[in-house]
């Protein structure tokens, strides 16, 4: 009998501890935020990232009633920013915002005191923004049919540019010489400018980036659009096809921005945010925001969240492990 009632109590102490820890979960989400969140973005301060941060951190305050403030911790091509917040307080106060290179990073960089699939659990991606090939008039080529077999008649001799080697447009550059069996040179720039006059005086002859950036020169006939690389066309430049109609549906590439937070952070709090973000990305203000930019709202939950990182892990590290090269530098 003894037994039974000490095993009795137990199981009612036990009870009341776990009632006493469901209700302050509750109560910590609901009352979330009650201070200041910093959204921590491994990028210097200005251009399109700081832009994408800020406007989604200022919609988050307005809807909260809450103080969401951008912090720029540029550095060690973002590897600084994104170590501060995979080993912040799990508690829902500090979120990342990053891109690719939390994928290239991981893959390219052996001594990475954080793990990005471990260390990190997507909250929800913020934005998709299409990539696209332009040539300059001197190619030989209309569409894509045509460019690639420009391109496998002339291996070696048709130059493309990168921002650096080991970036993410890098990736799809070496991406879309796997896919269509073609090669040429990815030449590195520091600078896009630098780039665009080359593409434009015929230094270089086809390049990779946003149509935002390659639309005036297309429409001005200073440079053709080959292909776009949304699931839809681009309504920047709409006359311009997608790579999947043209039957290259496997080059998926583009930019992306993901919201993440520390792993352990409680799942409440974390689908709290998936919500928060979904509003934001729903609402017409920040869509007007991110339209300037060539970029579209990217909604998703957790869960296909932390799916799309992996499966971004696992293609963009088939494709480092077949090339040898490192990380670019900042």
């Amino acid at each position: 009998m003894r037994k039974t009632t000490t095993s009795a109590r137990l199981l009612f102490t036990v009870a009341i501890l776990t009632m006493g820890a469901t209700t302050a979960a509750a109560q910590t989400t609901a009352n979330y935020p009650s201070r200041v969140v910093r959204i921590v973005l491994p990028y210097v301060p200005g251009g399109s990232g700081t832009v994408i941060a800020r406007t989604f951190a200022d919609k988050f305050s307005k809807d909260l009633g809450q103080n969401f403030i951008v912090d720029n911790r540029p550095g060690g091509n973002t590897i600084i920013g994104t170590e501060a917040a995979a080993h912040a307080a799990p508690d829902g106060y500090t979120l990342l915002a990053t891109t690719a290179a939390l994928i290239v990073n991981q893959w390219t960089q052996p001594s990475l005191s954080y793990d990005a699939l471990r260390d990190l659990t997507g909250v929800s991606t913020l934005i998709w923004g299409d990539h696209m090939f332009a040539v300059n008039p001197s190619v030989p080529a209309n569409n894509l049919r045509e460019l690639i077999a420009y391109l496998k008649k002339n291996p070696g001799k048709v130059n493309s540019y990168t921002s650096g080697l080991g970036t993410n447009n890098h990736l799809e550059n070496l991406l879309f010489m796997q896919l269509t069996d073609t090669k040429y040179t990815v030449v590195p720039y520091k600078g896009g400018g630098a780039a665009i006059s080359d593409l434009l005086s015929g230094n270089l002859q086809m390049a990779l980036n946003t149509p935002s950036l390659f639309a005036p020169y297309i429409k001005a006939g200073k440079l053709r659009g080959i292909a776009t690389s949304g699931e839809k066309r681009n309504a920047i430049i709409p006359d311009v096809p997608t790579f999947a109609e043209l039957g290259l549906k496997e080059f998926v590439a583009g930019t992306w921005y993901t919201l993440l937070a520390p792993a352990a952070t409680p799942k409440d709090i974390v689908q709290k945010l998936n919500e928060l973000t979904a509003r934001a990305q729903a609402s017409a203000d920040v869509q007007a925001v991110l339209a300037k930019q060539g970029i579209s709202p990217y909604p998703n939950s957790v869960g296909a969240t932390n799916a799309m990182l992996r499966s971004e892990m696992e293609t963009w590290g088939k494709v480092i492990r077949a090339n040898d090269f490192k990380a670019a530098e900042e």
